[in-house]
C-alpha cells in the first residue's frame, strides 16, 4: 500500500495524529504505553483496530479487518502503515526514540520485511489478551 494516502472523510480526521493499534496484542499495548509515557505534549490519540471507525478505514484501504498485519498512523488526514507508521511515531517522542526516525531514509521495501517479521511473531513473543485494552481514567482523554 502506498504511504500517505488521504483517508476518506472520517470522524478521526479531526485529530492531528491517531495511532490505531491491535487492542488485544500485548506487544502493541506495550508500544502504546511507551508513547503515552513519552508523549508529554499529547500529540497522539489512540484507537483500536477492533473499533467500527478503524474497520471502516481498513475496508476502504482493502486491509484485513480480522487478521491485523499492521497498525495505522493517521497523521494530518493521511494514512501510514507498518515501519513508516512506527518510525514517524518514534521520531516525535524525543531522544533517544526520535533517533530511529533516520531509518525513514531506508526504502520501505527493505524496512517492512523486518516489521512483518515482528508482526508475525508478536503474539508468540508477548501474548494476546482476551479483550481490548481499557484505558485508565487518566489516559481515557487520549483514546477516540
Amino acid at each position: 500500500m502506498k504511504q500517505g494516502l488521504p483517508i476518506l472523510p472520517h470522524e478521526w480526521e479531526k485529530y492531528a495524529r491517531v495511532i490505531v493499534f491491535d487492542g488485544v496484542c500485548n506487544f502493541c499495548n506495550a508500544f502504546v504505553n511507551l508513547v503515552l509515557n513519552r508523549d508529554s505534549d499529547d500529540l497522539f490519540k489512540f484507537g483500536t483496530l477492533q473499533s467500527p471507525p478503524a474497520k471502516e478505514i481498513l475496508r476502504h484501504f482493502q486491509l484485513s479487518t480480522d487478521d491485523y498485519e499492521t497498525f495505522l498512523l493517521i497523521e494530518q488526514g493521511k494514512l501510514f502503515t507498518k515501519s513508516t507508521a512506527a518510525l514517524k511515531i518514534l521520531r516525535k517522542l524525543g531522544i533517544p526514540w526520535s533517533l530511529f526516525g533516520v531509518l525513514l531514509i531506508i526504502p520501505r521495501q527493505i524496512r517492512d520485511p523486518f516489521y512483518d517479521f515482528v508482526a508475525r511473531h508478536r503474539y508468540q513473543w508477548m501474548g494476546k489478551s482476551d479483550s481490548c485494552r481499557v484505558p485508565t481514567e487518566e489516559d481515557r482523554k487520549r483514546f477516540v
